[in-house]
């Protein structure tokens, strides 16, 4: 979007906007916006994003996902709110983990530590982890199975400031990648534009 174009864009979207682009990501997390729904709010934003191994490594992805955010100036009652951020993480696990009851849980709770971690404010928090185990059979059975980890949450945002929820879906897509944590007070560097 050209700066000629936010001018038909609400004030408080706009600052949306400009919050998402102050995000501090991880070097590991790719983001590139797509497409956004329309029909479900007046104005949105999509992105997707990846976490990829630093350079030099081979080239393969650790865990996708999908940051959007929804603005309905008029409100919408399911949201409680004005916005809605609408995320989706999906991460590859280890198969053992696949028959872990807990396994779920763990999941959910990666998200919330990353909203609290990031210090974000939010209502109406809700999702779903699904487990999907693939096997192969036929010309395939050399392949291995696969385990994959699929998370989809919603919430909405008590401010305008986006880019700190952008920060901890970051986050989250780390983890599910199995990367460690940044050590207290390490602050990523962004690679130059």
């Amino acid at each position: 979007m050209t700066e000629s174009d936010l001018s038909a864009v609400p004030e408080d979207f706009v600052r949306v906007l400009h919050s998402l682009r102050e995000a501090r990501l991880r070097p590991e997390v790719f983001l590139e916006e797509v497409p956004a729904p329309g029909r479900i709010a007046p104005f949105s934003v999509a992105l997707t994003g990846e976490v990829r191994p630093q350079r030099g490594a081979v080239p393969s992805e650790l865990a996708s996902g999908r940051f959007v955010v929804l603005y309905d100036p008029a409100g919408q009652e399911a949201w409680e709110g004005t916005l809605r951020v609408v995320t989706l993480l999906r991460a590859s696990v280890e198969d053992e983990l696949a028959a872990d009851p807990l396994l779920s849980h763990v999941a959910w709770t990666w998200l919330e530590d990353a909203l609290e971690e990031s210090e974000v404010h939010v209502r109406a928090l809700g999702g779903t982890v699904t487990r999907v185990i693939s096997d192969t059979f036929g010309v395939l059975v050399e392949r291995p199975g696969e385990v994959e980890l699929e998370l989809r949450a919603s919430w909405t945002p008590l401010d305008l400031e986006l880019g700190k929820h952008l920060e901890a879906w970051g986050t989250l897509l780390c983890t599910g990648a199995g990367l460690p944590p940044l050590p207290d007070g390490v602050t990523p560097l962004q690679p130059r534009r």
